[in-house]
């Protein structure tokens, strides 16, 4: 394995939902499968997951048919160039710099897909935890 990938399914306040850590070889589409199994058996009421432009082709079919899952795949269009805020798109990119602010994340420490499954839910559990002890501004 020469490096990991890390497919999020986060809430609209941009709350972590499951997580699949997989190897760099795998494809989005495969993860896929997998991560929306997880949030079937977990998150059983959700039926709307917009996804990136990597999730396209039978596993939209897939999360209709099997898990009755309507998934919305955010696509860019072709004729932009840079960096363009894509909708929906930024939860997840704001949720991964939350994470990224735990030291433990910034590099891939652990030996298993597991335990790095383990330290991002950690890491999440600690920002939301934190969440309701601060102070209005």
């Amino acid at each position: 394995m020469n490096g990991r990938k890390r497919h999020f399914v986060v809430e609209t306040l941009g709350l972590l939902l499951v997580v699949v850590v997989t190897a760099a070889s795998v494809t989005d589409r495969e993860a896929g499968r997998t991560l929306l199994a997880r949030l079937r058996e977990r998150h059983w009421r959700i039926t709307l997951v917009w996804a990136d432009g990597g999730y396209t082709g039978r596993l939209v079919d897939l999360a209709r048919d099997v898990l009755r899952i309507a998934l919305s795949v955010v696509k860019r269009s072709d004729d932009t160039t840079g960096f363009t805020v894509l909708p929906r798109r930024w939860l997840v990119e704001r949720t991964l710099a939350w994470l990224m602010c735990s030291r433990r994340l910034a590099r891939d420490y652990e030996g298993r897909t597991e335990s790095s499954e383990a330290v991002i839910r950690w890491s999440m559990s600690v920002i939301m935890s934190r969440r309701p002890a601060r102070r209005p501004c």
